[in-house]
C-alpha cells in the first residue's frame, strides 16, 4: 500500500514546482555519491519548512547517506504499535516517490526484537512524511524503511537498535539511519539551549544511557529522544565512537518571538 501526503500544504508546499524549488534553496547542489562508507546516523528536524528546512536541508548536503534509509522518528499520534514499521509499498509526495525496501522492512519485522507491521501509527504522522521531499532531492533511488518509535522501556530500545545493527551487519547492505526530531518545544530560546547542550553533548559523545537519562532528568521537551536513542545502540554497536553537531537554531529566528520557541539540531554521525 502506498502512503499519500497529509501535511502537504501546511507543513511544506503541495506544488511539485514550488517544493522543487524550495527543496534547491535549502540542500544547494547534490554531491556526487561516495562509493565508500556511508554515514551511518544523521538526525534532522521535522517542522514546517519555514522554520526547519534550512538546518534539514544544511544536513542532507553535509551527510553522505546510503542507497537504503531507516527513517526512525516519534509518534506523536499514539496510535499504532511501539515499534510500527510501514513494510510494503511507496510514500508519496508532491511530484514523486521513495520506494520501501520491503526485504529489509520484512527482516526488521521477523527479527523478535518487538519491529512490527503497523501502518495505523503512519497515518496521521508527520515526523517522517516531511522528511522525503529532502531525501528523493538527495537521490530519487533511494529506498525507506519508515518506522515509528513509541517504546519507552531503555531496555527495550537497545534490544531493538542492536538487533538492527546486526540485520545491517548480516545483509551486507550500505545502510544509513535518519532521525526525525525537533529539540526543545515551547520554551525561551536561552533556555532551549541550555538544556539542549545537555542532550546533544552526549548524542555527540555517543553515550545512549546518558542521553536518555538527562533527557529525563532535566525534562528536555525533545520530541524524538525514544529514536535517536534506539539509533544510537545501533550505530555504538556498529562501531560508531562520536557525533558532529552541524547546526542547532530555533523558530525565533523566523518568528521574532524568542520568549517561546522550538529549536532544530543536525547532526551526522560517521
Amino acid at each position: 500500500m502506498d502512503r499519500k501526503p497529509i501535511v502537504a500544504g501546511r507543513f511544506y508546499t503541495e506544488n511539485p514546482q514550488e517544493l522543487r524549488s524550495e527543496l534547491e534553496q535549502f540542500v544547494g547542489k547534490v554531491k556526487k555519491k561516495s562509493k565508500g562508507p556511508h554515514d551511518r546516523l544523521v538526525m534532522v528536524p521535522h517542522a514546517g519548512y519555514v522554520f526547519s528546512g534550512e538546518t534539514c536541508g544544511k544536513t542532507l548536503a553535509a551527510a553522505s547517506l546510503a542507497s537504503t534509509v531507516i527513517l526512525l522518528g516519534p509518534n506523536h499520534t499514539g496510535l499504532g504499535a511501539p515499534l510500527s514499521v510501514w513494510s510494503k509499498g511507496s510514500w508519496n509526495f508532491p511530484g514523486g516517490k521513495l520506494d520501501v525496501d520491503e526485504n529489509l522492512a520484512a527482516e526488521l519485522i521477523e527479527s523478535g526484537a518487538g519491529f512490527v507491521h503497523n501502518e495505523a501509527a503512519h497515518n496521521r504522522e508527520h515526523s517522517l512524511e516531511v522528511l522525503i521531499p529532502f531525501l528523493n532531492y538527495v537521490n530519487p533511488a533511494i529506498k525507506i524503511v519508515p518506522v515509528t518509535v513509541a517504546e519507552s522501556s531503555i531496555k527495550s530500545l537497545k534490544k531493538a537498535g542492536e538487533a538492527l545493527a546486526e540485520i545491517i551487519e548480516r545483509s551486507q547492505m550500505d545502510v544509513s539511519i535518519v532521525v526525525s526530531s525537533d529539540m526543545s518545544h515551547f520554551i525561551s530560546s536561552d533556555m532551549a539551549k541550555k538544556l539542549d547542550s545537555i542532550a546533544l553533548e552526549a548524542v555527540i559523545r555517543m553515550d545512549p544511557e546518558e542521553f536518555y537519562s538527562e533527557i529525563v532528568s532535566n525534562n528536555i521537551s525533545m520530541c524524538g529522544v525514544l529514536p535517536m536513542t534506539l539509533a544510537m545502540y545501533a550505530v555504538r554497536k556498529a562501531g560508531a565512537v562520536r557525533g558532529k553537531l552541524l547546526e542547532y537554531t530555533n523558530s525565533g529566528k523566523v518568528t521574532g518571538d524568542y520568549e517561546s520557541v522550538v529549536a532544530y539540531a543536525g547532526i551526522i554521525i560517521s
